[in-house]
């Protein structure tokens, strides 16, 4: 694979799988994505070397997460404007088994992951005949442009490179896709994050010396090399986190004199906690999602509350419609049901206490919103087989909607 990738970017000229001949250019995305980019830190970022940050993991990982777990439906839009579930198999597809390996919340996961990571995700539409059956995620994908024309997806697979059309290839745009491809979180943010890769190598190396990085040994005699060699060799025996308190022992007039350094005079824990906000930024995550907090912030409270309800409206909610608009378009609209349509429930990302949702019920069922059973499916409770469950009640005295105004006799 890497003698293949080395010809391409070379221009070797090679045999193209569609039977055509001509230069094969591998674009830059994919030589990134491969070795990485370095960094003026002097790190090399990639998306597997930035995923060993806490903070791009807990980014990536609730972003992915809170996507995949939404419920997803599709719906069928009738003329007077209402709407009907559509149990058939896209819903399936999207929602349960996408393919003979995965559940529908493990492929949301990664397809999401790669997207907000990469700038885009990448599936393979299965077909038996005309009708979709399945999405099988893609890696290893260049997509690639001929004058102007539709995009095709060089795949590399097993060494071998092969082309597939757009219309087989499901690919989710992450933002700015306005050349037909979404930009990359890791490829735009790796001065970030290789400061912040820098950062947790100096640290790991500060700790690995007992927060001891060095000291003097000063003596009144001249010492030969072999000297030397034997006394450095001896002072290698002290360093290290498990050798703290380890007592050192000199002689023939040798003095040892500790240089001072502690994270607090080389900012160290001030930087490593600039990076972590620094790389929230980059993904749209507000620290407080991931476990970080604001010098003087609690990790709870309406102030935490309005965080939330900021980042699923401005975070999560575009990536969302993304999603939403993505699948319409390449797999609804291309099956000629152009009145299906797919929706994520929102309201699932919105989570209250017991008391504050008590309120929201009472509120719903006394203003004629909800009915009983309506509520009851809310708190993931058994309906009701009384038909009064399902009447809308006014409230006026918890009567049926269709009683209001009748006199009583």
């Amino acid at each position: 694979m890497i003698r293949l990738i080395k010809a391409a970017v070379r221009g070797v000229k090679m045999e193209l799988a569609a039977g055509e001949s001509g230069w094969i250019s591998l674009t830059d995305a994919l030589s990134w994505a491969t070795t990485g980019k370095t960094a003026k830190s002097g790190q090399v970022v990639s998306p597997e070397t930035a995923m060993t940050l806490s903070a791009v993991w807990a980014c990536v990982t609730r972003t992915s997460q809170l996507v995949s777990s939404l419920p997803l439906t599709v719906y069928e839009k009738k003329p007077d404007g209402s709407r009907d579930k559509i149990d058939g198999d896209l819903q399936e597809i999207l929602t349960e088994s996408p393919n003979s390996e995965q559940t529908g919340v493990e492929y949301w996961e990664g397809t999401t992951a790669h997207t907000i990571m990469r700038g885009n995700g990448y599936s393979e539409k299965l077909f038996i005949g005309n009708r979709l059956v399945g999405l099988k995620p893609l890696f290893n994908v260049t997509p690639e442009r001929k004058n102007g024309g539709p995009l095709k997806y060089a795949i590399i697979d097993r060494g071998r490179k092969s082309y597939m059309p757009a219309d087989k290839v499901f690919h989710l745009r992450g933002f700015g896709s306005g050349d037909g491809l979404g930009m990359s979180t890791v490829r735009y943010g790796v001065q970030s994050m290789g400061a912040a890769l820098a950062a947790d190598e100096t640290a790991s190396k500060v700790f690995s010396n007992a927060m001891m990085p060095s000291g003097i040994l000063t003596s009144e005699q001249t010492l030969t090399p072999d000297q030397r060699t034997q006394l450095q060799a001896m002072l290698e025996s002290y360093v290290g986190s498990s050798m703290v308190g380890k007592t050192l022992v000199t002689e023939a007039g040798l003095n040892f004199k500790q240089l001072q350094m502690n994270p607090e005079d080389a900012q160290l824990l001030e930087t490593r906690r600039f990076n972590v906000e620094d790389v929230c930024r980059w993904f749209g995550t507000p620290p407080i999602i991931i476990g970080h907090s604001a010098e003087g912030q609690t990790m709870w409270g309406s102030g935490v509350e309005a965080i939330m309800l900021s980042w699923l409206t401005l975070g999560i909610n575009p990536l969302l419609k993304r999603i939403e608009a993505r699948i319409k378009k390449d797999l609804i609209r291309k099956s000629g049901k152009r009145n299906l349509y797919v929706e994520y429930n929102r309201e699932a990302m919105l989570q209250m206490d017991s008391k504050s949702k008590g309120e929201f019920m009472s509120k719903m069922g006394n203003s004629g919103t909800m009915t009983a059973n309506e509520r009851r499916a809310k708190l993931n409770m058994q309906r009701h087989d009384d038909p009064a469950a399902d009447a809308l009640l006014a409230q006026t005295a918890l009567a049926p909607l269709e009683d209001l105004g009748k006199d009583d006799k």
